[in-house]
């Protein structure tokens, strides 16, 4: 069993930044596949980055040269970086990481981005 608890959510103004954090329970984001997702009320979760067990990121278009996905592996911590925000940002992000067949979610934090 993995446990995610996410944090740093709030409420920023456009053009802001934040740092999420993804805390995890036992040490998994190095022989795993982590990401962040976002669901905003009425629309379906999307993808925002990903990391691969093996460091690789991938982002969706629409945060590309904005977000930064990273890691520490000794903290098991899994980090998303966002800069410029911009108002259609604004969603629950929550974190996922797909080990042994099975996908693990934290609870998520609400990101607020304000015009």
């Amino acid at each position: 069993q993995v446990q995610l608890v996410e944090s740093g959510g709030g409420l920023v103004q456009a053009g802001g930044s934040l740092r999420l954090s993804c805390a995890a329970s036992t040490t998994i984001f190095s022989i795993s596949t982590a990401g962040w997702f976002r669901q905003t009320p009425g629309k379906q979760r999307e993808l925002v980055a990903r990391m691969s067990s093996g460091g690789t990121p991938n982002y969706a278009d629409s945060v590309k040269g904005r977000f930064t996905i990273s890691r520490d592996t000794a903290k098991k911590t899994l980090y998303l970086q966002m800069n410029s925000l911009k108002p259609e940002d604004t969603a629950v992000y929550s974190c996922n990481v797909l080990f042994g067949g099975f996908n693990y979610w934290g609870q998520g934090t609400q990101v607020t981005v304000s015009s």
